[in-house]
This record gives C-alpha cells, sequence and structure tokens, in this order.
C-alpha cells in the first residue's frame, strides 16, 4: 500500500506557535484554506482509493477540497489526531516547557513508549491508535490511502514505523502546513518512506533532505 500522510493546513495557533492538540480545536487561517485548495494539485499524481482525517476540524478543513475533487468520503478517525500535550497544553512551544512536547515524543519513537507525555497520553498509547488507523486502511484493500493528521503525530510515528527514517532524520525535518510524507508497505512487512516534503528519503544514517531543527506539529 501507497500510504501518503498530510499534516493540515495553517491554523491561527500554528501562527502563534501554540501547542493546541485538544479537540476540536481552531478551523484554518485565510492561507490554511488556499493550502487545503491547492492540496489536489499537490496530489495530482496520486493514486488516492481511501481519505482520513482525525477528529480535529483543521483536518476535516484540509481533507474537503480534496475529498471533493476524488469522490471519496472522508474517513474520520480518532486514532491519528494529534498528540496530546497534556499539561503543556497551549504553552509556546518554543518555550523550555514547550519543547519538552517534541522531546517526550521523539522519545518514543526512539523505543521509550512506556514514557508519558505531561498529563498525557504514554507513546505506547499514542503509536497503538495511529497504528489502528494505519491497520484499517491497508485492511480496507485500497492500494493508495491519504490520512490528513497532525506534524508531530505524522514525525513521531514516520520516525517509529519506517525502516529509513530515524529520530536525528524525522528532529531535523520540520513538516510544514500540508507537507506531505509518502510511504510504501504493510503493517505486516513495515515501512518505508519514499518522500518526505518532496525530497527523496535516503537511508537512516546517510544524512537527507535539508531541513529546520525540530519545530513544526500541530
Amino acid at each position: 500500500m501507497r500510504l501518503i500522510l498530510v499534516r493540515h493546513g495553517e491554523t491561527p495557533t500554528n501562527v502563534d506557535y501554540l501547542l493546541d492538540t485538544t479537540a476540536p480545536g481552531p478551523g484554518l487561517t485565510a492561507l490554511g484554506e488556499r493550502q487545503a485548495a491547492a492540496l489536489p494539485g499537490v496530489l495530482a499524481d496520486e493514486d488516492i482509493e481511501a481519505l482520513y482525517a482525525s477528529t480535529l476540524v483543521r483536518t476535516q478543513l484540509t481533507a474537503a477540497p480534496l475529498a471533493a475533487a476524488r469522490g471519496l468520503e472522508v474517513r474520520v478517525r480518532d486514532g491519528i489526531r494529534e498528540i496530546s500535550a497534556g499539561d503543556l497544553e497551549m504553552l509556546p512551544g518554543h518555550s523550555e516547557q514547550g519543547e519538552r512536547y517534541l522531546r517526550t515524543a521523539f522519545a518514543w519513537a526512539a523505543g521509550d513508549t512506556d514514557l508519558r507525555m505531561p498529563g498525557g497520553e504514554s507513546g505506547a498509547e499514542f503509536l497503538a491508535r495511529y497504528d489502528a488507523v494505519v491497520a484499517e486502511a491497508a485492511d480496507s484493500g485500497a492500494a493508495g490511502v491519504a490520512l490528513v493528521s497532525h506534524g508531530a503525530a505524522i514525525r513521531t510515528w514516520s520516525a517509529a514505523r519506517a525502516h529509513n527514517v530515524d529520530v536525528p532524520f524525522a528532529a531535523a525535518h520540520r513538516l510544514a502546513n500540508t507537507g506531505v510524507i509518502v510511504l510504501e508497505g504493510s503493517p505486516a512487512d513495515g515501512w518505508k518512506a519514499l518522500t518526505w516534503a518532496g525530497a527523496t528519503v535516503v537511508p537512516a544514517g546517510e544524512g537527507g533532505p535539508a531541513g529546520e531543527p525540530l519545530g513544526g506539529g500541530r
């Protein structure tokens, strides 16, 4: 299966760089709406047979133009919502406490899945819920599936599950709003990342496309 992970369009709290992870969450900015409208063109070459979005409003608004263009139903699933910030909710992402959010998420991807976000979920809980939606998509028989999700969730899951993406790569390569990661594989055989934000992904440990340190999410 070809798995296309798409971060939602820009939100007001993205502009303010706040850890905003609770449902239903904010809608899109005017720029976010334009990003969503452009998504069908960005993914024009992808054969997408099923489309999923999280329970947060911003992913559903982002998915809507793609759904209309392809004649697809948006399947809303809680499992691909953003990693809950818990006690860090609405803190600035660049603050000392706010940076703990991504450090915790990437620790999960490195294998410390018992670690818990302060006041929030554990890595095991996050990966289980995200895996369940990916497994559902794989079981559908669709050859190509798009999941409109969230920056930290997408980067963490990809680092944990794609054999050619390690934590340093995922931490260094921020995913912009409506940024896309394309993977290929299956839950049984594992996943290989083909492209990350339009750049080819080389094997872990061999470098990769240039990017920003940490950052991104929600």
